[in-house]
């Protein structure tokens, strides 16, 4: 299990998007590294032990910032606090041409 923390709300000049949040991750510091963690879960737990989940959809800029998108919006005491990431960065795995020539794709 990673930790996160929760930087920013995505937004724009004049709008926001309340579902989506930049979270920042301590191992990464690079796009790439951020790269292997799409996909993995994401969930806040508030003060009252109420869990909001979400799931990491994109990286955001160089730095290692991911994106991730909650089943619902976060409240905005969210930002600053914490967050676990389920599972670690991606394994490699065989992409799905090396598959085929290998003959491991059914």
């Amino acid at each position: 299990m990673t930790k996160g923390l929760v930087v920013q709300f995505r937004r724009s000049r004049n709008n926001y998007t309340p579902r989506h949040f930049l979270i920042e991750i301590k191992e990464c510091d690079n796009r790439e590294k951020a790269a292997k963690f799409i996909g993995k879960d994401v969930e806040w737990k508030s003060p009252a032990n109420k869990s909001i989940k979400g799931k990491i959809a994109a990286a955001h800029g160089n730095k290692g910032v991911v994106r991730a998108i909650f089943d619902t919006g976060l409240p905005g005491q969210s930002i600053g606090t914490s967050v676990e990431i389920s599972g670690s960065a991606n394994e490699d795995k065989p992409k799905k041409s090396e598959a085929k020539i290998s003959g491991e794709i059914k």
